[in-house]
């Protein structure tokens, strides 16, 4: 058996590779007919054994990426039936028809301007594609004109409808982040916004940029408490107001999106 260790030596130091999940094809060289038994039929043992092991590695390694190819299509899927959902909301409101998909829109730019990665963006357009989905919970009072100032259990509902949107997104562990935006869309860098009153620093990133786009869409559409206003006078309403309602870095993107785009801006003309 002397003779035999050197072969027997690297057999067992092979072994310990393939048992350590390196594959290679070190020990195919001991299943020549140079090789004396029993290593040679132990080395040929071993190398079938490691081609039937990497097959079914393969296999699996094809199932689990069609498993995440599904999972990518159910959170899809997903995502735009709660999306169809915010839609048909819109419909009961001729006054924010639109509205969600120029918010989403605008967003995107301002997240895109700021250098937010291609993952990172695409969080902020779901975000505020879906961030009024909470009003799905209020009442159709809130969708109709009350004139320049609505009654209070109104003004209740619609300082609640963050945390509706919240409450029913959390449901889809997959959208925690973007659940983390909408409920806090509405604060204010002064802490004077809602739901929970938030400091400037409390307020996700994400949902600062939600804020500049909602307000400016807000602003330039047709509301039942007010006459469109022009690009121009919301763009000064938003700079006159940054560092205290808005993020003064979302807001100077923001500016710097319509100076390039000229154009369009989350399909809105300016």
């Amino acid at each position: 058996m002397h003779e035999n260790s050197q072969e027997l030596h690297q057999l067992l130091e092979i072994i310990a590779r393939i048992a350590a999940g390196n594959y290679s094809n070190d020990i195919m060289a001991l299943t020549t007919d140079d090789t004396p038994e029993p290593i040679k039929t132990i080395a040929e043992a071993m190398g079938l054994m490691m081609v039937k092991v990497e097959a079914r590695e393969f296999h699996l390694e094809q199932l689990v990426s069609e498993l995440q190819r599904l999972n990518e299509q159910i959170r899809h899927n997903t995502i735009q039936t709660v999306a169809a959902m915010a839609q048909a909301l819109e419909a009961r409101d001729t006054y924010t028809r639109g509205h969600a998909e120029r918010v989403a829109g605008i967003a995107a730019e301002i997240a895109a301007e700021m250098d937010f990665d291609a993952e990172r963006v695409e969080l902020v357009r779901t975000a505020g594609l879906l961030h009024d989905i909470g009003k799905i919970g209020c009442s159709d009072r809130i969708f109709q004109d009350h004139g320049p100032k609505n009654p209070p259990d109104v003004v209740k509902e619609i300082l609640n409808h963050p945390v509706i949107g919240g409450d029913i997104l959390s449901r889809l562990d997959f959208l925690n982040e973007v659940t983390r935006i909408i409920i806090t869309h509405h604060e204010r860098m002064d802490g004077k916004g809602y739901p929970y009153r938030l400091g400037a620093e409390q307020i996700p990133l994400e949902a600062r940029i939600i804020a500049v786009a909602d307000g400016f869409d807000a602003m330039t559409t047709d509301r039942p408490y007010q006459r469109a206003r022009s690009v121009e006078v919301a763009m000064g309403i938003l700079k006159e107001d940054a560092g205290h309602h808005w993020d003064c870095d979302c807001v100077a993107a923001f500016e710097r999106v319509l100076a390039r785009n000229g154009q369009d801006a989350g399909g809105k003309i300016v």
